[in-house]
């Protein structure tokens, strides 16, 4: 029988990747008059919905760098971790598959309006609906002058900075000792910290800040035909900008909140 935190931990993840993909899927391939808030607010609210679905039997962390960071800072079990990232990259890959399914016909149609060839250079503008890219292509092909504007090492503290406020909303909404901490409300302030990091740095890296929500679907669209576009765009950014420094961001973070709130004050 599948452990209800392994199940929690798939279906929040799910919801969470859904319900982001989805949002950008409507921008990019229908041209809905989605702006960048719009789009981080559904984001901000698919992580409270799956945070007040899972959060009883898994304490919903749907991200590898929040599940580390409480291995680390709250004696999470760490032989739970590989069980947490395997349900995590599960739950973003059916969500992949799922706005595949709903949008293909849509993408293609994207694809053919703007003369672009799935897997080909410069199909980063419809790639970008699953996986990440800097700076964000906004449904276009980068172009040289695009990639000035954003350096691999922006990239970096981008992700590591928006990771690093997102873990400390999250532990610091939590802390024991934390007082004015939103109660019964954390998924919505979590929710709202989620929208708001993605509304700044959305601009400069498509503000993954959880390496499942960016790997998984990256894989995904490397398999339904972009090819090795997903991994090499941005050359080894997908590895150093969207999973290693979100889980540095994530300790980082994680280790402020506590410091913050270890004990009361005198």
């Amino acid at each position: 029988m599948i452990p209800r935190w392994f199940a929690s931990e798939v279906l929040g993840t799910f919801v969470l990747v859904l319900f982001g993909l989805g949002v950008v899927a409507t921008a990019v391939a229908l041209d809905a008059p989605v702006g960048m808030f719009q789009i981080a607010a559904v984001w901000g609210l698919g992580l409270s919905c799956a945070i007040f679905l899972t959060g009883e039997h898994s304490g919903a962390h749907l991200n590898p760098a929040i599940t580390i960071a409480f291995a680390v800072f709250r004696n999470f079990p760490k032989n739970r971790i590989p069980g947490y990232i395997a349900a995590q990259f599960i739950g973003a890959f059916l969500a992949a598959c799922a706005v595949f399914l709903l949008f293909n016909s849509s993408i293609s149609a994207f694809e053919e309006a703007n003369h672009i060839t799935r897997g080909a250079a410069g199909s980063e503008a419809s790639a970008m609906i699953f996986g990440e890219y800097f700076p964000d292509p906004g449904g276009k092909a980068l172009k040289e002058v695009d990639r000035a504007r954003v350096s691999h090492l922006n990239a970096l503290f981008a992700e590591f900075l928006g990771t690093l406020m997102l873990a400390l909303a999250v532990f610091g909404f939590t802390a024991r000792h934390n007082k004015s901490g939103p109660g019964p409300m954390t998924p919505i302030a979590i929710g709202i910290a989620l929208t708001t990091i993605i509304s700044v740095f959305a601009p400069i890296t498509q503000a993954g800040l959880n390496p499942a929500r960016d790997l998984a679907p990256r894989i995904f669209s490397a398999i339904a035909g972009w090819g090795n576009v997903p991994f090499t765009v941005n050359g080894t950014g997908w590895l150093t900008v969207y999973i290693i420094a979100p889980c540095l961001g994530a300790l980082c973070g994680a280790f402020l909140a506590n410091q913050l709130f270890s004990k009361k004050e005198d």
